[in-house]
């Protein structure tokens, strides 16, 4: 399932504070650990794709 940025930052708080919870096996752990490194990336790939429109649109403002 995709998840837009709001979704994937809800998912990431959730990984942390159950990482942070300490209750879980290593296994378990390192499963969230790979899914928040997953999400991590794919909200960072969203930001530098929305920093880009908002570029795009300030450029095309400029030359009107």
């Amino acid at each position: 399932m995709d998840m837009n940025y709001e979704q994937s930052v809800k998912r990431l708080e959730e990984i942390v504070s159950t990482l942070e919870g300490g209750n879980l096996s290593l296994d378990d752990s390192l499963k969230l650990y790979e899914e928040g490194a997953v999400l991590s990336e794919n909200c960072r790939k969203m930001l530098s794709q929305a920093k880009l429109k908002i570029k795009n649109i300030n450029e095309v403002a400029e030359d009107d």
